[in-house]
C-alpha cells in the first residue's frame, strides 16, 4: 500500500507559478513510479508527467519546458513546479503512483485526494 498526499494548489494568473508537493509513505518506494495527473472539469483525466526513483521524469508534451518533476528522496515527496501556467493548465492535479509506468490513468492503482490549480487569464 501507498499513500499519497497532495498540497500547493491555488489560483494564480497567467503565466505565474505553482509547486505542487507529494508526500509519499509506503514501503519500497523506491520501487514506484510516481507523477501526476490532472482532469479539468468535463474532461477525462490527463497524464501530465511522471518519474522513477531513479532516472529522468517524462512529461506530456504540452508542459515541455514549462513544468518539473523532482523527487526529495530522503523525505520521500515529489514535486511538480509549474511555470508559466496557461489557463489551459487549470484542473485538479493528483499524484499516482505505480509499480510500472504507462501514460494510462488505470495503469496507476494509488491516487491522492487531489489539489486544484485553477489560472487566471
Amino acid at each position: 500500500q501507498v499513500q499519497l498526499v497532495e498540497s500547493g494548489g491555488g489560483m494564480v494568473q497567467t503565466g505565474g507559478s505553482l509547486r505542487l508537493s507529494c508526500v509519499a509513505s509506503g514501503r519500497n518506494l523506491n520501487e514506484y513510479f510516481i507523477g501526476w495527473f490532472r482532469q479539468a472539469p468535463g474532461k477525462e483525466r490527463e497524464f501530465v508527467g511522471v518519474s522513477a526513483w531513479s532516472g529522468g521524469p517524462i512529461y506530456l508534451d504540452s508542459v515541455i519546458g514549462r513544468f518539473t518533476i523532482s523527487r526529495d528522496n530522503a523525505k520521500d515527496t515529489v514535486y511538480l513546479q509549474m511555470n508559466s501556467l496557461k489557463p489551459d493548465d487549470t484542473a485538479r492535479y493528483y499524484c499516482v503512483a505505480s509499480l510500472s509506468y504507462s501514460r494510462r490513468s488505470d495503469n496507476y492503482p494509488y491516487w491522492g485526494q487531489g489539489t486544484q490549480v485553477t489560472v487566471s487569464p
